[in-house]
């Protein structure tokens, strides 16, 4: 007797995968995509098997244990489609994806979908309409006008910004002596309302910079004069809009147990200081640094206020319309990374809410011009690098994938491993709209211009706000 053959393991993987979905794109155009996934009538067969493997036992049919009747007989009594839309539900999840990456769409929004006849033993085919990420025809986008501020920094500033370094690296000296402004006491305190303590007025050990205003108007004045191992009452009046209504407007007195007085004192400003705290030699080499990064820090961010100006310019040049989920996108992503920052400072969103005294709705909404601005900009950006080529390297993808890592501490390999295509796009897409403003900037018409003072930014802001009403009025 003959031995049967054995298939190779890619034989048998290739038996195993005869039905796989095919994806056609039948027209992509006017920013949106027609497509269809076909399945095989196997493979649909096998996802409709695949449900009622799962959902089973949660069918009683008479004469069989729950959750043991066969799938004819489940058919049979609740009708051939019982598990169809679970099956379909299910290839779409697993195969979309798959097919948009394939076919290498950037979506917006849920497609609409429309099935051939559906059955046991039927193939399957989702023929789909689905809204692309816009592309609009853009003008006029080189060879602007553009203002930059011009860069100076003083001796002064350079002074202040050393000073600053010295107070960075200050020490906290225990003084025997009466506490002054500027120094730290550590102390004991309970608050009292008449003769009754209140909720959260007291604490132990508790260290506060005289002069920093951390606590209620009047309170650290008071402790001015204070020596260690003393007692001191402090008599304050609650602000009328105290943020905890029980207490505001009330007159209240702290009782205070000095424990420690310190003062801060600074590094000698000198060589050896410089060697301490950087890596320059003399403290004359650590002033030119600094000169030279305040420079440069300043000279980088009046570019891109230039550039942020420019960028306004075009699209006032370009008036846009976009669709409204994208906006609602955009709401959620800057949703995000608002709750992002709270969490660095103890907070999430429902506290902050409380304590703005808004809701979500609210919070959202003012969020809405701002991010249809991201919006339209990014759409016109996008369509003017499609309108000149631009297209973003191997090389500068990696970079900005290097400098989002070091953020989590990882390497850029591994960061990658940890994406899928979609989020690969995003990355690759962010280096292709900075490449494009980078672009407009070397084309415009650059002039550098003295800063405006404080005082005439603050009268600009004044007006715009005075015709914004005007316009919200009429």
């Amino acid at each position: 007797m003959s031995e049967i053959p054995q298939p190779d393991i890619w034989t048998a993987f290739y038996f195993r995968r005869i039905y796989i979905m095919k994806t056609t794109l039948i027209s992509n155009e006017n920013n949106e995509a027609k497509l269809t996934l076909e399945f095989e009538a196997a493979e649909f067969d096998k996802a409709v098997n695949d449900v009622f493997k799962k959902e089973r036992k949660n069918f009683s049919i008479p004469g069989f244990r729950k959750g043991k009747a066969p799938r004819q007989i489940i058919e049979a009594h609740y009708g051939e489609g019982i598990f169809f839309q679970d099956a379909i539900d299910q290839l779409f999840r697993e195969e979309y994806p798959k097919a948009l990456d394939e076919l290498d769409l950037e979506v917006i929004d849920s497609p609409k979908v429309d099935f051939s006849e559906i059955g046991n033993h039927k193939p399957l085919t989702m023929t789909m309409e689905v809204p692309l990420y816009p592309v609009v025809e853009v003008k006029d986008y080189f060879g602007l006008d553009v203002d930059q501020d011009k860069v100076e920094v003083t001796d002064e500033e350079v002074s202040d910004q050393i000073e600053s370094l010295r107070k960075r690296n200050a020490r906290m000296v225990t003084v025997d002596r009466e506490a002054k402004e500027g120094d730290t006491v550590v102390l004991d305190f309970a608050g009292f309302i008449g003769d009754d303590q209140f909720d959260g007025g007291t604490a132990k050990n508790q260290e506060l910079k005289l002069g920093s205003h951390m606590f209620i108007p009047g309170f650290e004045e008071q402790l001015v004069g204070a020596k260690a191992d003393s007692k001191v009452d402090v008599n304050v009046s609650f602000p009328e809009d105290y943020q905890v209504e029980e207490l505001a407007g009330k007159e209240a007195v702290f009782h205070c147990d000095i424990h420690e007085v310190k003062e801060e004192q600074l590094p000698e400003l000198n060589d050896e200081f410089a060697q301490d705290v950087s890596e320059y030699d003399t403290l004359e080499e650590l002033k030119a640094g600094t000169r030279k990064d305040m420079e440069e820090s300043r000279t980088k961010s009046a570019e891109n206020d230039a550039k942020n100006s420019m960028v306004n310019q075009m699209m006032e040049k370009n008036p846009i319309d976009v669709p409204a989920v994208m906006i609602e996108d955009e709401i959620d992503n800057m949703v995000r990374e608002f709750e992002q920052q709270l969490s660095y400072q103890g907070m999430n969103m429902d506290m902050y809410l409380q304590y703005v005294h808004s809701d979500m709705a609210n919070f959202r909404d003012n969020m809405k011009d701002s991010a249809e601005h991201r919006v339209k900009s990014r759409v016109l950006l996008r369509s003017i690098a499609a309108q000149e080529n631009i297209e973003a390297t191997e090389d500068e993808v990696n970079k900005e994938l290097e400098n989002v890592a070091k953020q989590y501490q990882m390497s850029a390999e591994d960061m990658k491993g940890m994406l899928n295509h979609s989020t690969l796009r995003l990355f690759s897409q962010d280096v292709v709209v900075q490449k494009t403003v980078d672009q407009m900037f070397e084309k415009a018409n650059v002039t550098l211009v003295e800063p405006k003072k404080p005082e005439e930014e603050k009268a600009e802001d004044q007006a715009e706000d005075q015709a914004e009403k005007n316009s919200d009025a009429e």
